[in-house]
């Protein structure tokens, strides 16, 4: 019986990782203006059914990356679209374990509303602050357990790069 089921969970987690690889980043997620320097960034909770729906725009546990000059404007449009559960958004420091729920954020306005209850489903918000502290962050969801339960992707502000970036990366554990 334990083979059979450690057969069905490599299976699994196998089909998981190939569905994940094969997601592609939406180019409509990110909107640049160099004039202004200003980044729109599409934060969507629950986008699929990953992870039981604690994903943002269909990835989890440091799957996707926003990159971001020091300096730039940043707007993070959130939109919950999971249909059942409540959800936030905070950027925080990069720090492990992930908090159980809200913490101090990164920048001034770096939060959803409701950050422990959630917004509900199909709510939205907008977050707005000067990404003006380089390093690596995480956007998570603060309500509590799903941020630790894998519903966080990375934010990083850099000295080096010349526009912001999306890209997919290695997620935590992998």
């Amino acid at each position: 019986m334990r083979a059979v089921v450690a057969v069905a969970l490599v299976l699994g987690c196998s089909v998981a990782a190939r569905a994940a690889a094969a997601q592609q980043v939406d180019p409509t997620w990110l909107k640049v203006s160099a004039e202004t320097r200003t980044v729109e960034f599409q934060v969507i909770a629950g986008l699929t059914g990953l992870n039981g729906a604690l994903n943002f725009n269909g990835y989890r546990d440091g799957g996707l990356t926003l990159v971001v000059p020091r300096g730039w404007h940043v707007v993070m449009r959130f939109r919950n679209n999971d249909g059942m559960l409540p959800h936030s958004a905070e950027v925080i420091p990069d720090t492990r374990p992930i908090p159980p729920g809200p913490v101090t954020s990164a920048f001034d306005r770096a939060f959803t509303t409701r950050l422990a209850q959630g917004l509900p489903p199909q709510g939205e918000d907008d977050m707005r602050f000067e990404a003006n502290k380089a390093g690596s962050y995480l956007i998570f969801c603060a309500v509590p357990g799903h941020g630790a339960q894998g519903m966080w992707i990375r934010f990083k502000v850099s000295e080096k790069a010349s526009k912001p970036s999306v890209t997919v990366t290695k997620a935590a554990g992998s």
